[in-house]
């Protein structure tokens, strides 16, 4: 496991995160017809159209990649700007991920905290607490980036 995160935002973006995108990966393989409703509150609709699978399919994709994509990037990297970059543009979609469920669900729905289901708690709450602690370690709040040791071994 990569050494730069200080401890909580390693356990969050290199454990946490990684398993919550494989659900999100899960979800539309097992159920892209509760997947894809689900994601508007309070609205059931009654046939799954192709197209609709197939997005969902395609996105449950996409949640798989972004999970590989992290654990490759902060498993392996000893480059504080590498991590710092991967987070920042983690930070970007955050904001794009809950604004645009924000617009779909309205207002009424998207205070309507009692009202949510999974998904929304994943779409708005969990990303929600992500860009929080990505604000936070990028502010510096968590500390400093643990800089892995040099090795002392000199190839002749």
């Amino acid at each position: 496991m990569t050494t730069i995160l200080p401890p909580f935002p390693r356990l969050v973006f290199s454990v946490l995160e990684p398993l919550s995108l494989i659900g999100g990966w899960l979800a539309p393989i097992l159920d892209p017809h509760a997947f894809v409703s689900d994601q508007v509150l309070h609205n059931r609709p009654q046939d799954l159209t192709l197209g609709a699978h197939v997005v969902a399919l395609q996105l449950g994709n996409v949640y798989l990649l972004l999970a590989l994509l992290g654990i490759a990037v902060l498993y392996t990297t000893t480059e504080p700007k590498v991590v710092r970059n991967y987070i920042i543009a983690l930070w970007i979609a955050d904001i794009g991920h809950v604004v645009a469920t924000a617009y779909v669900v309205g207002f009424t729905h998207l205070v309507d905290v009692g009202s949510w289901n999974s998904l929304a708690w994943g779409n708005i709450g969990a990303t929600t607490f992500l860009f929080v602690t990505r604000s936070a370690y990028l502010m510096g709040l968590f500390g400093n980036d643990i800089h892995p040791e040099k090795s002392s071994a000199h190839v002749s």
